[in-house]
């Protein structure tokens, strides 16, 4: 059954609804849709109603050429809570979603009530630069296996990665099925997100976020290093930050329930 959506900012944008309660909007990162939240809404759920949303360029929502910047998507979100009438949200972003959530808290101040940032940005040196660049080359060339295989190799662990091998391989191999099925992002869609996590900027601005903030980054973090994190917590008044030692990129599914713990416990109190 298709998604509901709204039409906001040129473009339909599709989501889910989960849960009751205060709304909390969950933005996803790169290249990844709204049900890439499920583990994490199951538990929020629970407490809030929660919108789990696909970028442009992801799912269900339109696809248009790019490129995209954090500042546009930041308005697509803007655009679906004030069609939906939600108010001010609590809002929750991974890794690009955590830049998109930067900028919407930027924005548009009047929608935010308090923000999650996880494993985020506030702008990228050039080594990074030249990571997402080299994974929107290849996206376009490599097959789907191929090319998760190289994603997984910068976001798990070492530890992870050793004891999920073989389910994590079925999982790559299933993903050449999306070439034949259409769920495979298009190549177009995911350089122009990767283009937006290039540009991003907020350097200069973070003193104007003004609504409680929590930071969450694995010790492990070799995407986006602890350094980023360490930036955006001081120049942000009063954010607090968790730290997963240990673990990658997306500690959040690493240290699933601790995260899942950390996190709504904090949403509940902010």
């Amino acid at each position: 059954m298709a998604k509901p959506y709204v039409n906001v900012n040129g473009i339909k944008l599709a989501y889910e609804e989960r849960g009751s309660g205060e709304p909390l909007v969950l933005i996803m990162g790169l290249g990844a849709d709204g049900p890439v939240w499920d583990l994490h809404a199951r538990a929020y759920a629970e407490k809030f109603r929660c919108f789990l949303v696909d970028n442009r360029g992801t799912g269900e929502s339109d696809k248009p050429e790019g490129p995209y910047t954090t500042a546009r998507m930041a308005d697509d979100y803007a655009g679906l809570i004030r069609e939906l009438g939600l108010g001010k949200v609590r809002v929750a972003g991974i890794s690009m979603g955590g830049a998109i959530a930067q900028e919407l808290a930027l924005r548009h101040p009047d929608l935010v009530r308090s923000l999650v940032l996880v494993c985020t940005w506030a702008k990228f040196e050039p080594y990074a630069v030249q990571v997402f660049d080299n994974l929107a080359n290849l996206r376009a060339v490599a097959t789907p296996e191929v090319f998760l295989e190289l994603l997984h190799l910068w976001i798990w662990t070492p530890a992870y990665i050793n004891a999920h091998a073989a389910e994590m391989a079925e999982g790559r191999a299933a993903a050449n099925a999306g070439l034949k099925d259409g769920s495979w992002m298009p190549t177009h869609a995911f350089a122009a997100q990767a283009s937006a996590c290039n540009t991003h900027d907020t350097t200069g601005r973070l003193q104007n976020i003004r609504v409680p903030v929590l930071l969450t980054i694995g010790t492990a973090d070799i995407f986006t290093p602890m350094a980023y994190t360490e930036y955006l917590h001081k120049h942000i008044a009063g954010s607090e930050v968790v730290t997963f030692p240990g673990w990658g990129h997306v500690h959040h599914w690493e240290d699933l329930e601790r995260f899942n713990q950390v996190t709504r416990d904090w949403l509940e109190g902010h």
